[in-house]
C-alpha cells in the first residue's frame, strides 16, 4: 500500500506564501554543499555524544552535559580551559564512563582532560599520524607513517612495527578498495593488548598512469588499479602483541583471489572471526582463528549463492552471553539478523519479512534487547526497533514516520534519535529504549522559509517486469501551471548500494533539483530495480548485464512522464554521475530519439576498465561473461549519439579512471558524433569544495542552452 503523503498541505502552504508576499530566490551558493551560504540553508543541528549514559553536547567553543529530563545544556569545559593550540571542541569524546575525562586531538597531541579538576591528566604526541586507531584500554595508538606501521604506547614510547611498507606493500589501511564495508585497516582487541591489521601486497597490480599537472613539469603519479579480470592484490591479516612485541600472521592459506572482511575480536580477546570470500564472490565462510598463534581453528558458517554473496557487517556478540552472536545475512532474500552460538549452530532467525534490516544500532544490556533500524514500516522509511533475541519479537520505538538514525548510550538504555520526514527538516529526540518515552531536544525550523520553494511529490509506477513497484520523486516549479508544458530532466543514478527516494525531508531531494525547478524545469527521479533497500532479488536482477534492466525501468518512467500533459516530451534531458553517468550515456545512445540533452559525470564506459571487487561482483570477469561486457559497453554505442551530450570528469579520478571518458570521446571522433567534454584538473571522482558550485552551474547552463 502506498504511504499516505501529505502533499496537499505542503502545496497549499507554498502557494499561499508565494501569493501573499515576495519570495526570495535560491542561488547555488545557497543550495550546493560547496556554496558560501549552504550552512545557513541547512536544517539546524545539535552535535551530541555520550559519556557512558550521560548525554553530552559538542560545540566549537565548549562542551558539556545535557539534562536528560529538561534538555538544558550546561558547559563543563571551554577552549579557554585547554590553553593555546586548541581551536575547536567539536571532536571531543568521552571514552571512560567512570571518569570525568574527555579525549581531544588537535593534530599535534592527544590529551585526556579532566574537566572537573580542570587539568590535563595524560598526553601523547599525535603529529604525522595517518589512519590512526587509539585504544582506550591501553591508551595505545596504532598508525601509519611513511608507509610503515607504528604504535605509541601509553607511556609515550613509539615503536616501528614494519620495515617493508611502500606504495606496493600497504599496512594498516582499508583493503579490497573499500568494498564489503571495509573502511579501516587497524583493529584493536577490547583489552588493547593485541592489534590486528591488514597487510596488502599490490606489487602485482598494474599501475594506472595518473598525472599531476600542478608541478612545474607535469609529474607521473600512478595509482594501483586492479581492473576486472586482471591480477588483484593479496591480503594478509597480522596481529601485533603489545606485551611480547611480536607479530604473527593468520594462517589463512594462499591469499590469491580471496577477500578477508569484517574482522571481529572475541570478547575475551583470544580469537579472531573473519568472513572469507572467494574471488567469484559466491562462496562465503566465517572462520575462527587463534589470536595468539594465528592458527585456523574452525569454520562455523558457510553461505553460497548462484550470483553473489556480499558480507557487509561483522558478527556482534551478545554482551550478556559471550557464547552467542548476531549474524547478518540475505540468505532468505532480505537482510535479516540471525542468532548463532560459537559452535556455528543457528539458534533462531531474529527478524523476518519483506524488508531490510538496514543498521544494527546496539544493545540495551539491562533489558537484553537488540536495537536496529529497518524499513519494515514502509519501504521509504527507516525506523527504530527493539528486538528480543529470545523470541525475535520486535517493537517500534520513536516516531513511526520518516527516516531515523540512532546513536546509543553505553548501556543502551538511552538513544539519540536524529530523523526527518517529507515535511520535517530535522527532529532530534532522546529516547528511553526500555519504555519508549522521549524528550524532544530539537525541532529544526524550515531553513528555506521565505524562499520560493518548489513542489516535491512522491509516487509509484510499475517496473518493466509489470509487477514490481518502483518509487519516484518529482520536483515541480513553485509557480507550476498544469496547463503549460515544461522541459523535464531525468536525474538518474540507478546502481547498487544507493537509493534516491526516501521519506526524509523533501523526499531526499538533492538541492540542485530545487535550483532547476526554480529555472522552470520539472525534475524526475526513479529508483529502478538494481538499487538498494528492496532485497536481494530486486538488486540482483542486473547480474551480468549492468544497465539493461535499469534502462528498461527508467524508460517506464519516461512513459509515465509522456502521459502527463504538462511534460514536454520533445524537451527531455537526462543527468547522472558515476553509475548515473553510465546510465546517462546508456539512455542517450540506446534511446537517441527520446533524450534531447544529457550531462554525464564521471561515467563508466566499459566495465572491463572498472575495479575487480565491484565489477566482478555484478558482471563476473570479461573472460567468463564476454557477451555481457560487450552488450553493456558504450564504445559501440558512440555512433548512436544524436542529442547534445556533455561529459564531465575529474582529471585524476581514481575510481572511474579517465580512460573511460577518453575512450568514448575517441570512439565518437571515429564515427563522427559530437559530444562536449569538460575536465577538472587535479580533481578526483567528485568535485570538492567550491568547485562543486562551479560544476553545478556548468551542468545547469548546459540544459539552459540546449534544452530550454
Amino acid at each position: 500500500m502506498m504511504m499516505k503523503i501529505k502533499l496537499a498541505s505542503i502545496c497549499l502552504a507554498l502557494i499561499t506564501a508565494s501569493t501573499t508576499m515576495a519570495q526570495k530566490l535560491f542561488t547555488l551558493e545557497d543550495l550546493n554543499f560547496g556554496g558560501k551560504n549552504y550552512y545557513n540553508m541547512s536544517p539546524k543541528n545539535l552535535y551530541l555524544t555520550w559519556w557512558g549514559d550521560q548525554l553530552m553536547y559538542q560545540d566549537a567553543e565548549e562542551t558539556g552535559t545535557v539534562d536528560m529530563k529538561t534538555g538544558k545544556r550546561t558547559a563543563v569545559a571551554t577552549l579557554n580551559d585547554l590553553g593555546k593550540g586548541w581551536h575547536s571542541m567539536m571532536n571531543v569524546t568521552y571514552p571512560y564512563a567512570d571518569k570525568s575525562w574527555m579525549l581531544l586531538n588537535n593534530g599535534k597531541e592527544r590529551i585526556l582532560y579532566d574537566w572537573k579538576k580542570k587539568e590535563i591528566v595524560w598526553r601523547q604526541t599525535s603529529a604525522n599520524e595517518e589512519h590512526a586507531a587509539w585504544n582506550k584500554a591501553s591508551k595505545t595508538v596504532a598508525f601509519v607513517r611513511n608507509h610503515q606501521l607504528w604504535i605509541t604506547t601509553e607511556g609515550g614510547e613509539t615503536r616501528q612495527l614494519t620495515t617493508d611498507g611502500s606504495r606496493e606493500i600497504v599496512y594498516g589501511q582499508a583493503v579490497h578498495r573499500n568494498e564489503f564495508a571495509i573502511d579501516k585497516g587497524l583493529f584493536w582487541s577490547p583489552d588493547g593488548q593485541h592489534l590486528a591489521f591488514y597487510r596488502m601486497d599490490q606489487s602485482m597490480v598494474e599501475d594506472y598512469p595518473q598525472v599531476n599537472t600542478f608541478t612545474d613539469i607535469a609529474s607521473y603519479e600512478p595509482d594501483k588499479y586492479p581492473m576486472a579480470g586482471r591480477r588483484s592484490h593479496e591480503v594478509k591479516v597480522g596481529i601485533y602483541h603489545l606485551g611480547t612485541q611480536q607479530t604473527i600472521y593468520l594462517n589463512t592459506g594462499a591469499p590469491t583471489d580471496r577477500y578477508f572482511t569484517n574482522i571481529r575480536w572475541s570478547p575475551d580477546c583470544k580469537l579472531i572471526y573473519i568472513f572469507e570470500l572467494n574471488r567469484d564472490q559466491n562462496d562465503l565462510r566465517l572462520v575462527v582463528y587463534d589470536g595468539q598463534t594465528g592458527e585456523k581453528l574452525r569454520e562455523i558458517y558457510h553461505e553460497t549463492h548462484e550470483k553473489y554473496v556480499e558480507p557487509l557487517t561483522p558478527i556482534v556478540f551478545l554482551p550478556w552471553d559471550e557464547s552467542r552472536f548476531v549474524l547478518s545475512s540475505r540468505k532468505d532474500g532480505y537482510t535479516h539478523l540471525y542468532l548463532y552460538d560459537t559452535s556455528g549452530k543457528e539458534i533462531r532467525q531474529l527478524t523476518k519479512g519483506a524488508f531490510e534490516v538496514e543498521r544494527f544500532v546496539g544493545f540495551n544490556t539491562k533489558a537484553k534487547k537488540i536495537i536496529i533500524e529497518t524499513n519494515e514500516k514502509h519501504l521509504l522509511q527507516r525506523n527504530l526497533y527493539t528486538v528480543d533475541p529470545n523470541n525475535g519479537k520486535h517493537k517500534l520505538i520513536g516516531s513511526d514516520e520518516g527516516v531515523h538514525h540512532g546513536r546509543i548510550s553505553k548501556s543502551g538504555e538511552w538513544l539519540i534519535d536524529y530523523y526527518s520526514a517529507p515535511e520535517i527538516p530535522r527532529n532530534i529526540d532522546l529516547i528511553n529504549t526500555a519504555n519508549g518515552k522521549l524528550l524532544r531536544l530539537l525541532t529544526a525550523e524550515d531553513p528555506w522559509k521565505g524562499y520560493e520553494q518548489p513542489f516535491f511529490e512522491c509516487g509509484t509506477i510499475k517496473a518493466a517486469d509489470d509487477s514490481t513497484t518502483l518509487f519516484y520523486r518529482m520536483v515541480k516549479p513553485a509557480h507550476f501551471d498544469p496547463k503549460k508544458k515544461y522541459p523535464t530532466v531525468v536525474y538518474v543514478y540507478g546502481g547498487p548500494h544507493a537509493h534516491m527516494i526516501e521519506a526524509s525531508w523533501h523526499y531526499y531531494s538533492r538541492s540542485w533539483e530545487t535550483y532547476m525547478a526554480q529555472k522552470g524545469y520539472i525534475v524526475f527521479i526513479l529508483d529502478n530495480r538494481g538499487s538498494e533497500r528492496r532485497g536481494r532479488d530486486f538488486e540482483q536482477v542486473t547480474f551480468r548485464q549492468l544497465g539493461q534492466a535499469e534502462m528498461a525501468d527508467q524508460m517506464r518512467g519516461v512513459d509515465f512522464l509522456k502521459s502527463l500533459p504538462y511534460v514536454d516530451a520533445d524537451r527531455l534531458g537526462v543527468h547522472g554521475w558515476s553509475y548515473g553517468g553510465f546510465m546517462t550515456i546508456s539512455l542517450m545512445t540506446n534511446y537517441p530519439d527520446v533524450f534531447k540533452v544529457g550531462v554525464a559525470g564521471g561515467p563508466v564506459i566499459d566495465w572491463k576498465w572498472y575495479e575487480v571487487m565491484y565489477g566482478e561482483r555484478y558482471m563476473d570477469t570479461p573472460q567468463t561473461n564476454k557477451e555481457g561486457y560487450e552488450k553493456t559497453s558504450l564504445l559501440s554505442k558512440a555512433k548512436d549519439l544524436k542529442g547534445k551530450l556533455q561529459i564531465i570528469i575529474g582529471m585524476n579520478d581514481p575510481v572511474v579512471v579517465p580512460q573511460h571518458a577518453l575512450s568514448f570521446i575517441n570512439a565518437c571522433t571515429e564515427v563522427g558524433t559530437q559530444p562536449d567534454f569538460f575536465v577538472y584538473p587535479g580533481e578526483e571522482h567528485n568535485m570538492l569544495g567550491h568547485k562543486s558550485v562551479h560544476l553545478h552551474e556548468r551542468i545547469t547552463n548546459y540544459f539552459e542552452t540546449y534544452l530550454k
